[in-house]
């Protein structure tokens, strides 16, 4: 099902060859359900806002643009993985894959590390250093990585955000990072519940207070059994409520 279009048109070797050599650009990437999408004016406006702090001075790629070369490349496909990718110049890659199993895994045994990626707020290419630390920590028997920057606060995960709970509301760490798209339909959807939610400065230490903690990815709500020595596992009361919050919101046709 793999299918990479650029501007439209098949994926040239020469095209791939410069997308592939030179590692300047941001993405967003969406899973698609019979021709929807959660959140889908959330991944619009972080293209577009992405591409003003990449891209000065050139004009982003339209939202009704970004639209048409997903139906494109997404042809007779209902339910997909789809990888949109900004780079310079205003190309637009738009990959099409097999759709990522919805339901959670096993609660996730994590290990915390010292680690702030460059421009935090963007999902941009450069992930070397999450992938490393992500690899790093199943050789070491750990299912994932969250990162804590050098002031001790923690922040995100490899390539998803934790939401904690104290018993009482949702809690969002309060540091630079990329605001994930779940988090901003979850967001809506406890508003709509009207679930208290704020954000909090948590650190390491601050996790043995809480009650549950989960992943926000693909999954809106990834159980998280233990983050270093600090036993979570109590998740149910937790992601219970992010998947009700998560069946608010209704999906945004493709067209």
């Amino acid at each position: 099902m793999a299918h990479v279009e650029i501007d439209g048109a098949p994926a040239s070797l020469d095209a791939l060859y410069r997308a592939a050599t030179w590692n300047f650009g941001h993405f967003t990437s969406m899973q698609v359900r019979g021709r929807a999408v959660a959140g889908l004016e959330f991944h619009l406006r972080r293209l577009r806002e992405a591409s003003a702090v990449l891209f000065p001075g050139e004009t982003p790629p339209a939202d009704q643009r970004v639209l048409d070369l997903i139906g494109h490349a997404l042809g007779a496909e209902r339910d997909a993985s789809v990888r949109v990718t900004v780079l310079p110049g205003a190309t637009v890659m738009v990959s099409v894959a097999e759709p990522a199993p919805d339901a959670a895994q096993a609660p996730l045994r994590l290990r915390t590390i010292t680690y702030e990626r460059e421009l935090p707020q963007l999902k941009h290419v450069a992930t070397l250093g999450l992938t490393h630390h992500y690899l790093a920590a199943r050789r070491d028997g750990f299912d994932d990585v969250l990162f804590a920057g050098r002031d001790g606060n923690v922040r995100e995960g490899s390539v998803w955000n934790l939401v904690a709970f104290d018993g009482e509301r949702v809690i969002w760490p309060d540091a630079p990072m990329l605001t994930g798209v779940t988090i901003q339909v979850l967001r809506r959807g406890l508003a709509k519940l009207g679930v208290p939610a704020e954000h909090r400065v948590l650190t390491t230490a601050s996790l043995a207070g809480l009650s549950a903690a989960a992943a926000n990815s693909h999954c809106p709500a990834q159980p998280i059994a233990a983050v270093d020595g600090t036993d979570l596992a109590a998740h149910e009361p937790l992601t219970g409520l992010l998947w009700r919050a998560w069946r608010e919101v209704p999906w945004d046709e493709l067209g």
